[in-house]
């Protein structure tokens, strides 16, 4: 996940969500946008595609 940009980390968030993939998978995608303090660009990416 490290080799990932901040956007796509964003965007498989939200995907591993809309798949309802493991709760374990999703918190590991979690953990590393906190790591990146990037939190604040789950809601931008929300507003951006509507």
């Amino acid at each position: 996940m490290k080799q990932l940009s901040d956007s796509l980390l964003i965007q498989s968030y939200h995907k591993a969500i809309e798949l309802n993939l493991s709760e374990e998978f999703v918190n590991q995608i979690r953990e590393e946008i906190r790591k990146r303090s990037i939190q604040h660009l789950i809601n931008d990416f929300v507003t951006q595609v509507g």
